[in-house]
């Protein structure tokens, strides 16, 4: 699939805005300095955590190995204090992101020359609840149109703010630390932890699982991502797999939005299938499983640990399919172009302000914003 600096054209959904009076921006807040402190998916870095607590408890005689494949990077260095504060009722938010580098074994995967660039593909914002039992989880469009704060990367780097820019611009400019900084900017959330997840690592993670079943409700063809499904029961393998989360053309109405749609439905399939893998009972797939995942994440320096990382992973086992909320930051389409998004900023608060006081997300919260028309295409397979 080839690179997409400029995504194809939007059609809007039914009585969806397109006027120019719609055309609103996500504002970076400034905050009174304090004195504290891949396409890949939110569930290949959940099940990358998973795995690591079975290696830990199955294969401890490889703690060490495991432990040299994690890369970690300090972003509460890099921001510093001026971010907004800790929950303090219990829950933690999580950034989540697959990353489409154009280097190494992504360079084939991404379609792109390896131009040393890098995008951040696919954006979740996971709120775990309080007594970590359930999480709602959030996708940002890569294509909403952001005011992005000025930033300083893991290497001390300084990149100015920039109006009206694509969201994905964060990374690309600042990678990790300007993703995180932009975000705590557009939510108002302070991110506990930063998990990212690569396109090789993740379509490795998926043939080392045995594949993933889903079922398609029509078919989805996309020669651009490889993928030529008919409608029915499918299992899954690494690259069918990443054909899927990454197809914008096959289905829906050809933008980010409906690749988000798919994106979700098939973590919430692969949450259902994961848990019934039986790792336990097979020692060379544990470690294969376990050798990729530590491999393909790469976390804030609170998880760089194999340690730190199990027992993370051991918080989050309660959550499965069933107890995740899954919805997109509401957002219009742009009038002035069918390319981007505008942020809703009005049903956008609400979110953010439900998690903030770590509530439900309201229903009416994503009513009546654009889509991407791919809803209930994909299930987990019955």
């Amino acid at each position: 699939m080839s690179a997409e600096s400029t995504p194809d054209p939007a059609i809007p959904g039914p009585g969806e805005s397109r006027t120019a009076d719609s055309r609103r921006r996500g504002k970076g807040r400034r905050r009174r300095p304090r004195a504290k402190r891949r396409k890949a998916l939110l569930v290949a870095a959940w099940s990358a955590a998973g795995v690591v607590v079975l290696g830990g408890t199955g294969a401890g005689v490889l703690f060490f190995k495991l432990n040299g494949n994690l890369t970690s990077l300090d972003i509460d260095q890099a921001l510093g204090t001026d971010r907004p504060e800790k929950a303090d009722n219990g829950s933690q938010n999580i950034l989540v992101l697959g990353s489409d580098t154009r280097s190494g074994g992504n360079e084939k995967l991404g379609g792109g020359a390896d131009d040393g660039t890098a995008r951040s593909d696919t954006a979740m914002v996971v709120h775990v609840h309080k007594g970590h039992k359930k999480a709602s989880v959030v996708s940002i469009p890569r294509d909403t149109l952001i005011d992005r704060p000025e930033c300083t990367d893991t290497d001390g780097g300084e990149h100015p703010a920039a109006a009206d820019v694509m969201f994905n611009s964060a990374y690309s400019t600042g990678g990790a630390a300007c993703a995180v900084k932009t975000v705590e900017s557009i939510s108002g959330l302070r991110m506990d932890h930063y998990l990212e997840v690569d396109f090789s690592g993740f379509q490795k993670l998926i043939d080392d699982l045995g594949g993933v079943d889903i079922t398609t409700t029509e078919a989805i063809k996309d020669p651009d991502s490889h993928l030529d499904l008919p409608a029915g029961t499918h299992t899954l393998d690494g690259e069918q797999a990443l054909g899927l989360v990454r197809t914008r053309h096959g289905v829906g109405d050809g933008s980010d939005l409906g690749r988000i749609q798919l994106q979700q439905a098939f973590v919430k399939a692969l949450a259902d299938q994961v848990k019934d893998i039986g790792l336990l009972g097979n020692p060379k797939k544990l470690y294969d499983v376990a050798d990729t995942a530590t491999k393909t994440v790469t976390t804030d320096s609170d998880l760089g640990s194999v340690n730190s990382l199990m027992s993370f992973a051991s918080g989050l086992k309660g959550i499965g399919p069933d107890s995740m909320n899954m919805v997109t930051m509401p957002v219009v389409y742009d009038s002035a172009d069918p390319n981007r998004v505008l942020l809703e900023e009005a049903k956008a608060d609400q979110v953010w302000k439900a998690l903030k006081s770590d509530g439900p997300i309201p229903e009416n919260a994503t009513e009546g914003t654009a889509t991407g028309g791919a809803k209930g295409v994909v299930n987990a397979a019955e």
